[in-house]
């Protein structure tokens, strides 16, 4: 198992879905949460209130492994929550505004080691506050690898804002209809990957495409096509792209070629969608994975 280690910066918020539940996500949350179970060694960055959500939320991360020493507390405004219904199979989110994780203090960063890549999403960043603290994450690290997971939520993002933080990734996974909002030109759909790739200097570019998988392409012009290898039940798609992309960080730190990578994300997100909420409290679940990867 890889040694390196994956500073995951963003949002920890809960997942309140209309017909009840409570369900602990984000999506950087979630992609730590995989990857403490695949094996990485990760830092999880973020902020919760002082309220009884973040006393859960604590007590799962600690139950589960995850380092939280550098998951703050905020004295003012309290922990993330999302509303979350269903149409259809595909899920539509309310985001409340002014949240814990809106306000993630980059002073409170300095006991932060050594990362070899750094993941982000765009939500956190709708705020000055995060969105700092992010950048001085970034000064500390230069030589980190940046992974920038786009998730667009409506009213939460501007894409001349966005474009800095493009211009600062060096992976970058979106899924189709993000694609098609951020791309700088329309043409064929390879030749936007290309474009796109090509503008902002990306190592590698990520389009994930729902129940039709996936594809990649390289600065080395890999191009990569990947899609479900079989028919499942879909519960529901809320974090099937957190998935796929834990273990594309977790396939770029071991090595794996990238249609190795490429077929493990589609099966892990494939497993995913079979569940109800984003992450899974059964270690056996990820067991299967790690030992049909060699990983275990």
């Amino acid at each position: 198992m890889t040694t390196q280690t994956t500073a995951v910066f963003g949002e920890v918020l809960f997942d309140c879905f209309i017909d009840g539940p409570q369900v602990l996500g984000g999506a950087p949350f979630n992609v730590a949460w995989h990857l403490q179970a695949l094996g990485v060694c990760t830092d999880f960055i973020s902020r919760l209130g002082h309220d009884h959500l973040s006393e859960d939320a604590l007590a799962s991360m600690t139950a589960w492994g995850m380092n939280t020493a550098l998951v703050q507390r905020d004295a003012h405004y309290p922990t993330g929550k999302v509303t979350i219904s269903l149409q259809q199979g595909e899920p539509t989110y309310a985001i409340l505004d002014q949240q814990a994780y809106d306000f993630i203090d980059e002073a409170c960063l300095t006991r932060a080691r050594p990362y070899t890549f750094i993941y982000h999403g765009s939500l956190a960043l709708r705020h000055q506050c995060a969105e700092q603290a992010l950048t001085a994450l970034l000064h500390q690290h230069l030589h980190a690898k940046v992974f920038f997971d786009v998730n667009l939520r409506a009213p939460w993002w501007q894409k001349h804002l966005l474009h800095a933080w493009l211009k600062r990734a060096d992976w970058l996974k979106v899924n189709e209809e993000e694609f098609y909002l951020l791309a700088p030109e329309r043409t064929s759909f390879a030749a936007m990957m290309k474009i796109f790739l090509d503008y902002y200097h990306l190592e590698g570019l990520v389009v994930t495409l729902g129940e039709q998988g996936a594809v990649a392409l390289t600065h080395t012009a890999e191009w990569v096509e990947v899609s479900p290898s079989q028919v499942c039940k879909i519960v529901d798609t809320v974090g099937a792209g957190d998935a796929f992309a834990a273990v594309v960080l977790l396939g770029l730190q071991q090595g794996w070629s990238l249609n190795v990578l490429m077929t493990r994300a589609q099966d892990f997100a494939q497993a995913i969608v079979q569940q109800r909420g984003a992450i899974v409290h059964e270690r056996q679940f990820y067991q299967v994975f790690l030992k049909d990867w060699g990983l275990n």
